[in-house]
């Protein structure tokens, strides 16, 4: 098999980085080919990130080679660029069972090597944490190297220029290396990205410079005043000077698939002093044709054949994220005040058609989930609907600004949550389990969660419509199957469904979980009630409740602490009424990745689990 790392000579003798620094210099290049095609083959045969690992190949064997890893520390940001780092640092046997249960993480992670230095799966925290193991480095008296690999646009975000702007009052040595491919996930956003790939990566520049050296090489005094216009120009057109006068030492761009130019750059750059930046310009899926002409597509990839050069046809299944897609360019078209807001998003929320047919009325932010709030929040100032299209556990960075900016104030902004519960091979750094405990405590906010995909679009309308902040979370992938319709209706605030009525128990579900409390409601005999609202909750079906019953179970994808099940318990305790009560959701710890059916066995929320613990 083209994935049995056997069949590359020199990479099946590379079981670590002190071996790959046994090689001959000469031999370099052929490693680096054999390790672009084992991960072709190998992602082409289990699925995973894809492009961005392709395009840090030559990096990754650079650094490896030159730096004393894992005594030196690497932090990669964003995680997925790092595959080609986990190969090489003994883990190609196991590469095929990345994302899957109990297979390798899909980002680095310091439970499962020495080599990863900083666990990473949201992206620009690099450069602060290499920071930090910098200053700690330097306070015991090490001489180790630190080196952040920042890329894929973690360098819009705002955390990355804190830790450059805190670094230049630090006289510690730290190299950040600037991986420029033009790309996040989507298309890199901003005036820094233009900066970054369109005019440095030009000839301009650089073409000017050395003809002005060549002009000016034969008079010496005026030598001074040519390096000052030099500085001038390079101000006007390069972002040396940017990071200059942050305090790093800039060198760049070079060529980051040019192995000698690597190596030759960055051996020079590990005997300086002080912070450095390195800019890097790649690109994302180099070697697989394809992923180079459509590295969106080929950003994260099912098994496929990559002889076919093609991705399979995906599945014509409607998953939830799809629902909020039609739903908004729905609603647009009914009212112009919609804004559409996501951070760097656009595929993986579906605002695909609303980005092309509502041009002036979406906004991608870039990674910069903390702005994408606080924009929607200045929006609904000024009296338009701003819809902020957001993972959950991306709003977790937008926190302070969800209740400083837009709670606080009452503003009228819908945030649409998508990838709420478990979302499967992400794994923790991506399951949206804290949602509902995270807002369930801020005022002026109401929180829906529905069941199915219909749902899914009335409570979008009836947030959309409801003149305050409110929030509807939903899955990631599909849903029952269900027609959600074209109407645009909304639904009664704070009113659930009793969806079964039976004896003795009443299961509360909150959301997703509806169809296994529906199964286990008739085998039981118990009575089964969608909730669909966390905030307000249906206080007197609940009341009526504890009256013809014994014990309340209460279901949700969502951490147990703080979440919809203690909001019931709360009301009952502020009313005093005493009954049976049991949450059944995700405990005090954090879900590892894994096929979304066993994480549900994992957590005990499959039908079976949710069985056992009713009877325990």
């Amino acid at each position: 098999m083209l994935c049995d790392p056997k069949n590359y000579p020199l990479l099946a003798n590379i079981d670590n980085p002190l071996a790959l620094r046994g090689l001959e210099k000469e031999q370099l290049q052929t490693l680096n080919d054999e390790l672009r095609e084992f991960l072709i083959n190998s992602i082409a045969h289990c699925g995973g990130h894809f492009s961005a690992g392709l395009g840090t190949v030559e990096l990754t064997v650079a650094l490896h080679y030159l730096f004393d890893t894992p005594n030196d520390k690497i932090i990669w940001d964003v995680g997925h660029q790092a595959y080609p780092h986990k190969v090489l640092t003994g883990r190609k046997e196991n590469l095929r069972s990345i994302r899957q249960t109990n297979g390798l993480h899909p980002f680095p992670s310091r439970f499962e090597s020495k080599y990863d230095a900083f666990g990473v799966g949201h992206s620009s925290t690099s450069i602060s944490a290499a920071l930090g193991m910098a200053v700690a480095a330097k306070a015991r008296g090490d001489e180790r190297h630190v080196v952040a690999v920042i890329g894929d646009g973690a360098m819009t975000a705002g955390m990355a220029f804190e830790a450059l702007n805190h670094a230049a009052d630090l006289d510690v040595n730290l190299m950040v290396i600037l991986n420029d491919n033009d790309m996040s996930i989507s298309e890199n956003v901003g005036g820094l990205n233009n900066y970054l790939a369109k005019v440095l990566s030009g000839k301009f520049y650089s073409g000017f410079k050395e003809g002005g050296k060549k002009v000016l090489q034969n008079m010496p005094k005026i030598s001074n005043w040519a390096h000052r216009v030099e500085e001038h120009l390079k101000g006007m057109v390069l972002p040396g000077t940017l990071f200059e006068e942050l305090g790093f030492n800039y060198i760049g761009p070079i060529d980051g698939h040019n192995l000698p130019t690597l190596l030759t750059t960055i051996g020079n750059i590990k005997n300086l002093k002080g912070p450095q930046i390195l800019h890097v310009v790649t690109t994302k899926g180099k070697g697989f044709a394809p992923a180079e002409e459509d590295p969106i597509a080929y950003h994260a990839v099912p098994t496929f054949n990559p002889k076919d050069s093609k991705l399979p046809a995906a599945k014509k299944k409607i998953t939830y994220s799809n629902i909020f897609g039609r739903w908004l360019c729905d609603m647009a078209a009914k009212d112009e005040r919609l804004m559409g807001i996501t951070p760097a998003m656009r595929e993986g929320s579906d605002l695909i058609a609303f980005s092309r047919d509502f041009k002036e009325r979406y906004f991608d932010v870039g990674i910069a989930e903390q702005h994408a709030v606080t924009l929607a929040a200045g929006m609904a100032c000024e009296g338009a609907k701003p819809v902020c299209a957001i993972y959950s556990s991306f709003l977790q960075r937008g926190y302070d600004q969800l209740i400083h900016d837009v709670a606080l104030q009452k503003l009228d902004v819908l945030f649409a949550i998508d990838r709420s519960g478990l979302v499967g091979g992400d794994g923790a750094t991506h399951h949206g389990s804290f949602d509902l405990s995270f807002m369930r405590c801020i005022p002026n906010i109401i929180i829906m969660a529905p069941s199915d995909e219909k749902e899914c679009r009335a409570m979008l309308t009836t947030g959309f419509e409801y003149n305050g902040c409110a929030a509807v979370r939903y899955p990631r992938g599909v849903g029952t199957g269900i027609d959600a319709g074209n109407q645009l209706t909304s639904i009664e605030i704070g009113k659930a469904l009793v969806k079964r009525r039976g004896e003795k128990i009443a299961l509360l579900a909150f959301g997703s979980l509806l169809q296994n409390a529906q199964i286990v409601g008739d085998e039981l005999n118990a009575t089964v009630v969608d909730m669909r609202f966390v905030k307000p909750l249906d206080e007197d079906l609940i009341t009526e409740l504890t009256k013809t019953h014994s014990q309340i179970i209460t279901l949700e994808e969502n951490a147990i602490a703080g979440g919809a099940g203690s909001a019931v318990s709360e009301f009952l305790a502020s009313k005093n009424i005493q009954i049976s009560i049991k949450h059944l959701g995700i405990q005090d710890e954090f879900i590892e990745h894994g096929d979304p059916d066993d994480l549900f066995k994992i957590c005990g929320l499959d039908i079976e689990g949710i069985k056992k613990q009713i009877k325990d």
